[in-house]
């Protein structure tokens, strides 16, 4: 995988147009107008959403802006799921532009962690590197990283520098053949009708008869149900 260097770029640089409109019920002192922009799918919604918070601040009152969030149709979006992730769990059916509302007041706790720093979303992102680094590699590679390596893991994500992030992203996707490549395969199988918000369980790369497997066996040992789903809508 990290030699498809075509392919890792169609997947870093790819976008989604994004609307951005005031919550009607926010007090401003002139008409707030929508703000658009093209969201990377690879990244968070508080790394990339400044442009967002200055277009709406400049028609707030000061002593009503309190902690920005964002809502897709009643739902309010988790700031640490990827935004490709956000986007395919709520508005994958949907007609472009993707429609988000934007808050900054009645901060819904019960369902969304607060984020006062981007400090906070590398913190998560950091820890969702090195647990996938421990399934695939026991945590060699992250461990025989230099801190300046992290940090240019993050900053090549922060800033949207592709090169910058594979330079030290290859390194976690290397192959090991003469161990019989990764132990297990890191992967979240997100979900939005569930009491659980994703699956998560050990996946082994090769069969223990020496078979490479697929994601369609991956889906069908720890989702079977969306396997089933599909072969019905097929059909």
């Amino acid at each position: 995988m990290a030699d498809d260097k075509d392919v890792l770029r169609d997947v870093w640089f790819g976008r989604i147009p994004t609307c951005f409109t005031l919550n009607q019920d926010e007090v401003t002192e002139r008409e707030a107008e929508p703000y658009y922009l093209l969201l990377p799918r690879v990244s968070y919604l508080t790394l990339v959403t400044d442009k967002v918070k200055k277009h709406f601040l400049k028609v707030m009152r000061s002593e009503d802006v309190e902690e920005m969030w964002f809502e897709y149709e009643g739902t309010p979006l988790k700031w640490h799921y990827p935004i490709g992730v956000l986007f395919d769990l709520h508005a994958s059916n949907t007609v472009l532009p993707w429609n988000i509302t934007v808050h900054f007041k009645s901060f819904p706790d019960q369902d969304l962690l607060h984020c006062p720093s981007n400090s906070i979303i590398e913190a998560h992102f950091m820890s969702s590197i090195k647990e996938a680094d421990a399934l695939k590699h026991k945590s060699q590679v992250v461990n025989d990283m230099q801190k300046k390596d992290h940090k240019q893991l993050w900053m090549g994500l922060q800033n949207d520098k592709f090169d910058q992030f594979w330079a030290m992203n290859r390194k976690l996707m290397e192959y090991p053949t003469e161990e019989g490549g990764f132990r297990y395969i890191p992967f979240r199988i997100y979900q939005t009708m569930s009491d659980r918000p994703f699956i998560q369980k050990l996946f082994r790369p090769v069969s223990p008869e020496g078979n490479t497997l697929t994601l369609g066996d991956l889906l069908k040992e720890m989702y079977p149900t969306a396997i089933t789903n599909d072969a019905s809508q097929q059909v």
